[in-house]
Parts: C-alpha cells; sequence; structure tokens
C-alpha cells in the first residue's frame, strides 16, 4: 500500500500550552486507523491539523504526494475541499437545507455542475438507504440518519482522505454498530482512506490500527 498520510516533526501550542509535541504519522492508502487517548492528549488538535483547517507551529505534512503546507492559502483550500472529506460527532449540517442539498454543498462549492452533483448525491444517498429521505431538513430526520447525510456529503467530492473527529459519540448502540459498519464498506468500495478520533473503544477495536497518543505525542 501506498502512504496517504504521513506527518514529521508536527508541534502545536495554545499560549504557553503545547498541545503537539512533534508528531510522526504514516498512514498508508486504504487503511482505516482510530487515535485513541485521553482528553486533552492532542487528538482533534492532530486530526485538524491533518484536515488543513489549522496549521502547526512547526513539521511537515504530506497528503497523497502534495506538501500541503507549501500551498498558498487559496490552493490549500481547494485542496481540502477536493482531497479531504470531514465527519463530525454533531453533523454540522445546515438547518435550512434538505438532506439533499446539505450534500451537494461542497461540491457547488467546488463549482461543479449542479444537475451532475444532484445525481452523484442521490446515488450517495441510496447508497446510504436515505432515498426516501433526501427531500427532509435536519429536524425531521433521526440521529442516525442525519450522521448518514453526513457521511454523504464527506464523499460527495470523491475524496482520498475522511477524517472523522468522534463520529458515533451522539449515536445509541444501532445507530454505532451501523456506522462502523458502513466505514468498512465504503472503504472497501471507495477505496477511502479513514482516520478516526474516538473514545469508542469497540470502533477501534475494528479498525486496521490503533494510535495511541498521550501529552502531545504518539507511544504506540
Amino acid at each position: 500500500m501506498s502512504t496517504m498520510i504521513q506527518t514529521e516533526g508536527i508541534t502545536k501550542s495554545f499560549g504557553n500550552l503545547q498541545v503537539l509535541k512533534g508528531v510522526d504519522l504514516i498512514i498508508k492508502s486504504n487503511e482505516i486507523v482510530s487515535i485513541v487517548g485521553q482528553s486533552g492528549a492532542g487528538k482533534t488538535t492532530l486530526l485538524q491539523i491533518l484536515g488543513t483547517l489549522d496549521h502547526p507551529d512547526s513539521g511537515l505534512l504530506s497528503i497523497n504526494g502534495t506538501d500541503v503546507y507549501a500551498l498558498k492559502e487559496r490552493e490549500q483550500a481547494a485542496f481540502r475541499n477536493k482531497n479531504i472529506g470531514f465527519i463530525f460527532q454533531f453533523h454540522q449540517l445546515l438547518p435550512e437545507f434538505n438532506a439533499l442539498e446539505n450534500v451537494m454543498i461542497p461540491a457547488l462549492i467546488a463549482k461543479e455542475n449542479r444537475g451532475e452533483v444532484e445525481k452523484r448525491a442521490k446515488e450517495i444517498l441510496s447508497f446510504l438507504n436515505l432515498s426516501d429521505r433526501i427531500l427532509h431538513k435536519p429536524s425531521e430526520l433521526s440521529g442516525g440518519e442525519k450522521q448518514r447525510v453526513a457521511v454523504a456529503r464527506a464523499l460527495i467530492n470523491r475524496p482520498a482522505v475522511i477524517l472523522a473527529d468522534e463520529p458515533s459519540g451522539s449515536l445509541d448502540t444501532k445507530h454505532k454498530e451501523e456506522l462502523h459498519k458502513l466505514f468498512f464498506e465504503l472503504r472497501d468500495q471507495m477505496g477511502q482512506t479513514f482516520v478516526i478520533v474516538t473514545h469508542d473503544e469497540q470502533l477501534a477495536k475494528d479498525t486496521d490500527r490503533i494510535i495511541y497518543m498521550q501529552d502531545g505525542v504518539i507511544i504506540k
């Protein structure tokens, strides 16, 4: 397997608090990797840096062979939109838009053809068993449905990498298990690489590899 994500010496401080203390990491393409550790270990900060949502104080980040922090800000935003999908604990769906519109937004931002985007969004929503919910707004969807819409949105630009921050944290046991199973189905069918920050021990055990963080460094 080729290398999808590589970091070298990533550091990050907020004021006097050093949150990341030199993180070296290699994640192969098509891997599903979980990052675990106690609160304050630096997991979410690392995930935000991997997603180019935040910048490290020092260190290198390569995604699919691209040195992303060598890109200008606008190039970086375009790279992020095309290559990285995000799944958050609380969905972050826009309440005024229906499920289909929420899924389409990243592709429309990328100025893709609206008709093609709508077709692709409907295909993804169908794959996620949401065909009968596409015109429903988030307030009309269950927690599990909202999270699947968020997964569909993360997939719309066919990103190489999916970054998930506590994706099952707000779900009940049944919907957690469905979501975890879905990640593996997506990897097998669409070839994505998943990096998942989680406190869920079962999800972590199911992933290909567990990365343990403590006090801003990877311990194993």
